[in-house]
């Protein structure tokens, strides 16, 4: 096949980045442009998260004319007439509702942080109806995930739902927002992967599911987009520009799973976590949906030839952002660069400890209510120990979902694939090697989600003709070896225990301030 170019399209949180590949090159010359638009996040009341979609749509329009400027500018032979497929990830979760003929968004985009729907799912896990959505989903009943969203809509905006009802408007994942303005509104369809982390999934039959449907606020699961495999057809742009017409869309995954595909993570046991705003473990499980009994979730990787591939997922809600946070509330630092350099001359734990429950628990703990703490404070506490241990929290957490992921699964994993902008600090990797006592594997590009929804592309247009050669276009740049001496060993069973008091504590206080009757 003459045309070796994919565009690949990451729809996250904070920005849309798009990639140029030519899969005629090896790994490490595979990325011919890069491109990446912020957007702003819109928070019109406490605990709630909306994206204006409009917004979005301008950011995957600013950095594709970028990223085809730079292709160009750097292979004469690129043209965009020569690209030939597209690949979608996108932050998962997320509910939009939108006019299919025009495009047009009836409200801002609901994000997967937000929390509104808590009250509901309060209500949900008092009731039967939460051991048959885990059953039937793999997932909690948390406000993190879609359905909730979607009833908190029903009840709280009737008039906006009610054109869903009536079929002048439609409702979707971001993945299926995106694939309809690229098509005209021509296609209405989703991937199993995005479809998993809605609630209304069943993961055992790859179908949305009648009775979940009509538990979150849908008359019938014909209102929802069709669900097709995650390499496949799921349409041809439209009417959209700085494109040629007829380019087809073949590779859509969330973005955990194409972070999962990037790193190459076919086997199972093979387990990645990716570093960004939050920190995501995902451990393959193949065609086995594992449940496990530690807090993780049993989601689907992805859905190729009809048949469904799962893996154990936690999320750690905080990673990045409680960088972040020593940035921009606490003004510790100037840029997020420097805390490396900062906290390579100070020492955390055992003696200080972050808890960044700053949005409340993620897995394997889901306490939504848990807010963040420094433990261990004394007169003597400098600021350079507390970005350390900002640092270490992050690596604490990431050692507890491991810890998770190997309690119900018989595939343990012997190293860690790394990706997310986290892995580009070697302090924190060395840190994460130590406290797991894992070997830790870098990819050669930090951002592997992008690279995973081209590859899936490229899987599903026929420039790659099976999974397992999709191995071949991931490769590692760097290792971490855990130190592993018996001091060593000793220092890190004194830190893992600090750090579980550390989360004692805050549990216990986010018990009495709901004794207390405080919101």
């Amino acid at each position: 096949m003459e045309q070796q170019y994919i565009m690949a399209i990451d729809q996250g949180t904070t920005g849309t980045t798009v990639l140029i590949l030519d899969f005629s090159q090896k790994p490490h010359k595979q990325i011919l442009a890069r491109s990446s638009t912020e957007f702003p996040q819109h928070f019109p009341k406490a605990g709630w998260v909306e994206h204006n979609l409009d917004e979005i749509w301008f950011s995957l329009q600013h950095s594709s004319v970028q990223a085809i400027t730079i292709a160009q500018n750097t292979d004469p032979r690129f043209h965009p007439d020569k690209i030939a497929s597209i690949g979608i990830t996108n932050q998962r979760e997320s509910i939009c509702i939108w006019d299919q003929k025009s495009g047009r968004p009836l409200r801002p985009a609901i994000i997967w942080q937000c929390r509104r729907g808590t009250v509901i799912c309060q209500s949900l896990r008092q009731s039967h109806d939460d051991v048959m959505i885990r059953q039937k989903t793999g997932l909690f009943t948390d406000p993190y995930f879609s359905g909730s969203k979607i009833l908190w809509l029903k009840k709280h905006e009737p008039e906006t739902f009610k054109q869903v009802e009536k079929g002048h408007a439609v409702i979707g994942t971001i993945d299926t927002w995106l694939i309809s303005r690229l098509t005209a509104g021509k296609a209405f369809v989703t991937d199993a992967s995005n479809a998993s982390r809605t609630l209304l999934f069943n993961i055992h039959n790859a179908s949305w599911d009648p009775e979940l449907c009509q538990l979150f606020g849908l008359k019938t699961q014909d209102k929802l987009a069709e669900v097709r495999d995650s390499a496949g057809f799921f349409g041809r742009t439209q009417g959209v520009g700085y494109l040629p017409d007829g380019i087809p869309i073949n590779g859509v995954l969330g973005d955990q799973q194409a972070a999962l595909a990037g790193q190459a993570c076919f086997e199972a046991g093979q387990t990645k976590c990716t570093y960004g705003t939050g920190a995501f473990l995902l451990s393959y499980t193949g065609k086995q949906a594992i449940f496990s009994t530690k807090g993780l979730l049993t989601t689907v990787s992805w859905k190729l030839n009809g048949e469904l591939f799962y893996a154990l997922e936690g999320s750690a809600f905080i990673a990045g952002a409680a960088i972040q946070f020593m940035r921009d509330q606490l003004n510790f630092l100037q840029n997020a660069s420097e805390s490396e350099e900062l906290a390579a001359k100070a020492k955390g734990a055992p003696e200080i400890y972050f808890v960044p429950a700053l949005t409340g628990l993620g897995a394997p703990w889901w306490n939504p209510e848990a807010r963040g703490a420094f433990l261990g404070l004394t007169r003597g506490t400098t600021k350079n120990q507390l970005i350390r241990a900002a640092l270490e929290a992050i690596a604490f957490q990431v050692c507890d979902l491991m810890d998770a992921a190997g309690e119900n699964s018989p595939y343990r994993p012997d190293s860690l694939n790394v990706d997310g902008g986290g892995c580009s600090n070697p302090l924190l990797m060395q840190i994460q090697a130590n406290l797991a006592n894992i070997v830790i594997k870098r990819h050669i590009h930090t951002e592997t989600t992008a690279l995973g929804a081209g590859m899936f592309a490229a899987l599903g247009c026929g420039i790659v003709k099976n999974i397992h050669d999709l191995s071949l276009f991931a490769a590692r740049s760097q290792s971490y070896q855990p130190e592993s001496s018996p001091a060593n060993s000793a220092i890190r069973l004194s830190m893992l225990d600090g750090w579980r008091r550390a989360l004692t504590a805050v549990e216990a206080f986010s018990k009495q301030k709901n004794k207390s009757g405080e919101k």
